[in-house]
């Protein structure tokens, strides 16, 4: 299930980031509403987690505007404010869940996932194959040839965005941000590991491979 995080609570993000892709979730982070428009014109997401008062455009105004695009993501809204009236007014404006601050972790993944079944985008694409390899995106399970792969939350996720890009190759730095804490060190080896523990766990015949200058590839 892929995420964006739109939040300008640095900190906050930060730490929701770092959960969720913690869970495997392939995740990204916009910290004001503008940004996060010229993010969704680029990409698909499964669901947005939007907090209601952004700097440079609101989180209503956002939700209005991927309504009315038609933008097949699901959306949870978070807000300060926990009144009925609130909760009514966020629903209005299209979005498809109400989570008010502050709020338990548990109960925002539990939502999340709800929302990710729900997603016209996620739902599309529940289950990504190729070459053999299958990948539910909701329940987190992989196989190749029918034969189930023990995977850990990070190499699910790289699995995901491979399977995802159908072949063309995917940056080492997209890996890292979607995927990694935002602190993590550019030098890091903690991508080529990765990729190298789940390309021996995917087996023989080899399909991983790395283009260098552009990324891997499935």
């Amino acid at each position: 299930m892929r995420v964006l995080i739109v939040e300008d609570e640095v900190d906050l993000a930060a730490m929701l980031a770092e959960g969720l892709r913690a869970e495997g979730m392939v995740c990204e982070v916009a910290h004001d509403g503008a940004r996060a428009l010229e993010m969704t014109a680029a990409a698909e997401y499964d669901v947005l987690v939007l907090d209601r008062h952004l700097p440079k455009l609101s989180g209503d105004a956002v939700c209005r505007a991927l309504n009315t695009a038609g933008y097949p993501a699901r959306i949870l809204m978070l807000t300060a404010a926990g009144a009925l009236a609130d909760l009514v007014d966020g629903l209005g404006q299209g979005a498809d869940d109400y989570l008010a601050k502050p709020f338990s972790y548990l109960e925002l993944i539990a939502r999340l996932r709800a929302l990710g079944r729900r997603s016209p985008a996620g739902s599309s694409a529940t289950v990504l194959s190729r070459h053999g390899v299958n990948l539910d995106t909701v329940r987190r399970v992989a196989e190749r040839d029918g034969r189930p792969l023990k995977l850990t939350p990070k190499e699910l996720g790289v699995l995901e965005l491979l399977l995802a890009a159908d072949g063309a190759p995917v940056p080492t730095e997209r890996l890292r941000d979607s995927l990694w804490d935002a602190a993590l060190d550019p030098a890091t080896t903690a991508v080529r590991v990765t990729v190298h523990s789940l390309r021996r766990k995917l087996g023989d015949p080899p399909l991983i491979t790395n283009d260098p200058g552009y990324g891997y590839r499935l």
